[in-house]
């Protein structure tokens, strides 16, 4: 099981925190993107995009890369896997709850059934 308490995956929920970095990292799903490409959907200033980027590359979920004055940006998906990870114990348990529930509905459904035999069936 993933350590809660550990600081990369505390970066990582904390970029995931925030659907205008949500939305550069669906972006970056695509391709690579610059920087002015990841602010442009929007509207916001290269500073403020950089913010954001800065926040996504200190969780480790992209890397920068400098050409000349262009700020490349690629994906790294990596973190992610950790998050996966520690949200899928959670997933396992409510899987295992609902499994319960439909069966729990099911048995209430076959009893039904049985004291209230469909209409023509009478033997």
């Amino acid at each position: 099981m993933v350590e809660c308490s550990a600081p990369n995956l505390d970066a990582v929920f904390h970029a995931l925190g925030d659907a205008t970095r949500r939305r550069m990292l669906a972006d970056l799903v695509v391709g690579s993107r610059t920087v002015g490409e990841l602010a442009e959907p929007f509207s916001i200033s290269l500073a403020a995009a950089s913010k954001h980027i800065k926040t996504l590359e200190r969780a480790g979920l992209i890397r920068r890369e400098v050409r000349g004055r262009t700020h490349l940006c690629h994906l790294d998906p990596g973190p992610l896997a950790s998050a996966h990870e520690w949200l899928a114990v959670y997933e396992r348990f409510w899987t295992g709850r609902l499994d319960a529930l439909e069966r729990l509905l099911d048995q209430e459904d076959a009893e039904k059934t049985d004291r209230n035999p469909p209409e023509g069936d009478d033997p």
